[in-house]
C-alpha cells in the first residue's frame, strides 16, 4: 500500500513547511504580525505532524519500496527588504499549497481504507491548511503594493 510513502510525503511536507514559517519569523521579525503568526503558524504545522507519525509508522509496515523523487524542496531560505518578505511570503504559500493537496489525497485513502481515526487526523490538517493559505494570501496581498510598487 502506497498510502505510507504519501503520509511520509505530508509529515516531511508539515515539518519543512513549520521549519520554513519559523525561519521566517525570525527573518523579518521587524513586521510584527508576520513574526507572531508564522510562529503560531510553525506550532500548527508541528502538532499536524506529530499526530501523522504514528498513522506513517503503522502503514508503513506494508509499504513497497518509496518511488523516485517523492519529495521535492519548495524552500531555499529567507530574503531581505519588502520585495524578500514577499517572495518568502510566496515560497510559503507554495508549501502550504503542497500541504493541503497531500490532506487531501491522504483523506481519500483514508476513506478507502476505512481509517476513521485517520480521516480525523486529515479533517484537522485541512483545516489547518485551509487557514494557512488564507492568511498567507490575504498577506501578500498586503505586501504587494509596497513591495512592487514603493522603490525602497
Amino acid at each position: 500500500m502506497h498510502l505510507a510513502h504519501y503520509l511520509g510525503l505530508l509529515h516531511r511536507s508539515q515539518t519543512e513547511l513549520a521549519r520554513a514559517f519559523r525561519e521566517i519569523a525570525d527573518a523579518h521579525g521587524d513586521e510584527p504580525d508576520v513574526a507572531i503568526t508564522c510562529q503560531r503558524l510553525a506550532e500548527e504545522c508541528e502538532g499536524d505532524a506529530g499526530r501523522l507519525r504514528p498513522f506513517a509508522d503503522r502503514y508503513s509496515e506494508d509499504a513497497p519500496d518509496e518511488p523516485e523523487r517523492l519529495h521535492s524542496d519548495l524552500f531555499r531560505g529567507t530574503r531581505s527588504g519588502g520585495l524578500g518578505l514577499l517572495r518568502d511570503l510566496h515560497d510559503l504559500y507554495l508549501m502550504a499549497a503542497e500541504c493541503d493537496i497531500c490532506w487531501t489525497v491522504v483523506g481519500q485513502a483514508a476513506a478507502g481504507a476505512r481509517d476513521k481515526d485517520l480521516l480525523d487526523t486529515v479533517t484537522g490538517g485541512e483545516k489547518h491548511a485551509a487557514g494557512q493559505l488564507r492568511w498567507l494570501r490575504t498577506r501578500m496581498k498586503q505586501a504587494a503594493p509596497q513591495a512592487l510598487v514603493v522603490a525602497e
